[in-house]
């Protein structure tokens, strides 16, 4: 409480970004209602989330991480990179404790599943910005902290980690090269790249691994 009244004359600046039109909308209405928060916009691709950022000036990003074009992992690490002291809480339907852990190893200090209550959501975020980490009741904070993040195990550049979800998601070298506007050539570098790192031996595996990495 003591929160919406410190930032009541300065609300604090929200981007929601979430592929879901119901939930983006219901959650936009929810923080609307609350005298601390201020929704300034609302973005369903991952690939617009940092101009998002640049054109709004947001102060938290909720952030969806099943998202179009790029991994929400990779964006989280790709904001806190650029703009350190950006907020940034992950609400989504993934229950496993190995993708939490790469959020927060990515840079997020929330994360809120979808299946929870209102009050869980407002309470990630008020935790979060008091720069503390939100952990959802539902998830095994102990294993979450404990164990070491699947990222940091495997080390896969950005534009790996995207070319690896575009081949788990089916798409050919030519339709890679085309989304990410790059040369056949560069995609077919990047495969055999991922395949040494991953020690994969055909497409099969690489998508196996993406599952394994919570890339998807």
């Amino acid at each position: 409480m003591f929160l919406h009244q410190q930032t009541a004359l300065s609300p604090q600046r929200i981007l929601i970004v979430e592929d879901h039109y119901l939930l983006s909308y219901g959650i936009k209405n929810l923080l609307s209602a609350m005298p601390g928060y201020e929704v300034v916009g609302e973005i369903n691709d991952g690939l617009q989330v940092y101009t998002a950022c640049q054109q709004l000036s947001p102060d938290v990003v909720l952030i969806d991480l099943g998202l179009p074009g790029m991994d929400g992992i990779d964006i989280i690490r790709q904001l806190k990179r650029r703009r350190p002291e950006l907020v940034i809480v992950v609400i989504t339907a993934d229950a496993s404790e190995h993708r939490a852990r790469d959020a927060l190893a990515a840079g997020a200090l929330g994360y809120v599943l979808k299946t929870s209550s209102q009050q869980i959501l407002l309470a990630g975020l008020q935790t979060a910005l008091a720069s503390k980490i939100f952990l959802d009741p539902a998830l095994d904070e102990a294993q979450i902290r404990s164990e070491p993040s699947a990222c940091g195990q495997t080390r896969l550049t950005t534009r790996e980690r995207q070319i690896l979800k575009l081949i788990a998601e089916g798409g050919r070298n030519r339709d890679i090269a085309e989304k990410l506007t790059i040369t056949i050539k560069t995609v077919e570098t990047h495969r055999l790249n991922l395949m040494r790192k991953l020690d994969a031996h055909n497409i099969a595996e690489l998508v196996n691994w993406a599952g394994r990495l919570g890339i998807h």
